[in-house]
């Protein structure tokens, strides 16, 4: 089946990709005029006919898997591995532009992972450099990220961008967010309780779990955190009772798999543990 549509620049086309609900579905779409006030492609350098493709509605199905992207040599060297093999979903474990209250790039972001994300569904959650809240001159936070990348929240529940969940070919998938309440008495955790009771394991055999702050990590970096270790208190528990399958964290720059644990203790019953914050933006810790 193939539909073709007309967006208004990418910012509206990451739009589009988070609310298509039909599977295996290639949409095409075209710019609008270079006049036009929102911001499209430099220098043509993505085809307007290019199509995108909806992920499968059922197994088998290739997520790429990614946190702390930015934009540097090392963001494009992680997008050619991903683009290479072919994936039907992009799931981005926060971390995105690393604007840091810089609007022009989140602009230079969008043009710098369009070619990817014109063409597969990305779907993501927030990580501390997309806070954006700065002391007495903006103090709301996710102003920029919540502008540019709304995700579907209300289909599932949520009142919040913040946090949600989607179905794709068998895959029950939890979006968390680390940098927003977490505690018993929140909505997140609220919502997560309601969210985790409905899930259908007939259906959605998989379930997973993505949020940002990694709550089992070796790595000298990032230990003992508020953020990691508040949020694992209040709901590694909803966690493991669910059956949660895999959990996927950033925020350290290197890769980690851990056994499945709970507890701090190996347990056959607990989630796998996965930290993919290696994505390409550079500190002091990357290779």
């Amino acid at each position: 089946m193939g539909i073709h549509m007309r967006v208004p620049g990418i910012i509206s086309l990451l739009f589009l990709i988070s609310g298509l609900f039909e599977f295996n579905v290639v949409y095409s779409y075209t710019l609008p005029p270079r006049g036009n006030k929102i911001i499209t492609p430099l220098k043509n350098d993505i085809d307007p006919s290019s199509p995108q493709q909806t992920p499968p509605s059922q197994f088998p199905i290739k997520f790429a898997v990614v946190g702390d992207l930015g934009q540097t040599e090392w963001t494009k060297t992680t997008l050619q591995h991903i683009s290479d093999p072919g994936y039907d979903m992009l799931l981005l474990a926060g971390d995105l532009s690393y604007a840091d209250t810089i609007q022009e790039e989140w602009e230079t972001f969008g043009r710098f992972i369009e070619p990817l994300a014109s063409q597969r569904p990305w779907m993501v959650t927030t990580g501390d450099h997309d806070v954006e809240k700065i002391k007495i001159l903006h103090r709301r936070s996710f102003t920029a990220y919540n502008t540019r990348w709304l995700m579907p929240f209300d289909l599932s529940g949520s009142k919040s961008n913040q946090y949600y969940s989607f179905e794709v070919a068998g895959v029950h998938i939890i979006m968390l967010g680390s940098y927003t309440d977490y505690d018993s008495k929140s909505n997140q955790y609220e919502w997560l309780q309601g969210d985790l009771k409905n899930v259908d394991r007939n259906k959605t055999p998989w379930l997973v779990v993505m949020f940002h702050a990694p709550w089992y990590n070796s790595n000298t970096d990032h230990q003992g955190e508020s953020q990691s270790i508040g949020m694992k208190a209040s709901m590694e528990d909803l966690l493991f009772q669910a059956r949660v399958d895999i959990v996927v964290s950033a925020h350290i720059h290197a890769y980690e798999r851990f056994t499945r644990v709970y507890k701090e203790q190996a347990n056959k019953c607990g989630p796998l543990y996965i930290n993919v914050g290696d994505g390409g933006n550079i500190n002091d810790y990357n290779p």
